[in-house]
């Protein structure tokens, strides 16, 4: 049996009902084998990045306690991104609009360079929409190479993220 990890995911989605998809996917992280939801955040409106000809996307961010290796929880992931009705595809999709969005950002305090994975993720600590929800939760979170969660978003501008109203 593995130890369990501390693994923090960061949700979005801006297509159909993306609050919702959202919503959803914080049970279906749960259900995970070998893993629970520990945490979730509040959600979050957030201005495009990347590709700002879009719609704004809601973020979140989850901390879950996963007894599966880093590439089986990515697999898990994008099983229910799929079931979302994300569709992945090359570049036309990159930093694209979608139904469903699960970045794994870290796994514990581990440093991974996997094919189609890399943890911590490679933007995590430039990218507001994620660090604002993750540091609702898990502020002290260690980005290896970058100090903690708190002390990365300390140093981008969080302006245009804005919290949700309930509902």
């Amino acid at each position: 049996m593995n130890t369990p990890v501390r693994a923090c995911i960061g949700l979005g989605a801006n297509l159909g009902e993306a609050a919702a998809s959202v919503r959803a996917a914080f049970p279906a992280l749960d259900a995970l084998p070998g893993t629970r939801l520990l945490a979730a955040s509040r959600l979050y409106r957030t201005p495009a990045w990347g590709r700002t000809d879009q719609p704004d996307f809601i973020n979140a961010a989850a901390v879950l306690e996963t007894t599966l290796p880093a590439p089986e929880l990515l697999a898990g992931l994008l099983d229910i991104e799929r079931r979302a009705g994300r569709v992945r595809g090359g570049e036309a999709t990159r930093w694209g609009p979608r139904m469903l969005d699960l970045d794994l950002l870290l796994y514990g305090d581990q440093v991974l360079d996997l094919p189609g994975l890399q943890v911590p993720h490679p933007y995590l600590h430039q990218r507001a929409f994620v660090l604002v929800p993750l540091a609702e939760i898990a502020p002290e979170a260690p980005i290896p190479g970058h100090g903690t969660v708190a002390a990365a978003l300390r140093t981008v501008d969080a302006g245009g993220v804005e919290l949700l109203a309930p509902g």
